[in-house]
């Protein structure tokens, strides 16, 4: 189960993946394409050409995890960089993408926490 509190950092495949790739595969490409050790408390997101899937690859103290989202209606705003491999987002980054935003907006709204009505 995907835990907040112990991920450190998002990585996103740039471009599109073959989702076919199971654990073995997706792990493979993370060392060896990407450089980055698959093991580390990351998660590694790929998603496919049609843009409405996507598989994460996440390691917990014993064993990976795979996920997989499948959207009924709509499509993901993925990035695809030609010019990068992946890209390092944050945690929050990553729910706006679930949530249907662009990751790469440049601004979000801050946080109010108001005690009272003004």
């Amino acid at each position: 189960m995907i835990t907040r509190q112990k991920i450190k950092s998002v990585y996103l495949a740039c471009g599109f993946a073959d989702l076919r790739k199971s654990i073995d595969g997706l792990a493979l490409i993370v060392q060896e394409s990407f450089d980055l050790d698959p093991f580390s408390p990351s998660l590694f997101v790929f998603c496919n050409r049609n843009k409405d899937k996507l598989k994460i690859l996440h390691w917990e103290h014993n064993g990976f995890w795979l996920y997989y989202r499948r959207l009924e209606r709509g499509k993901f705003k993925w990035p695809t960089d030609d010019n990068e491999q992946n890209i390092k987002i944050k945690p929050k980054e990553f729910e706006w993408i679930l949530d249907g935003y662009e990751v790469r907006q440049g601004k979000a709204f801050k946080e109010v926490n108001q005690r009272k009505i003004v």
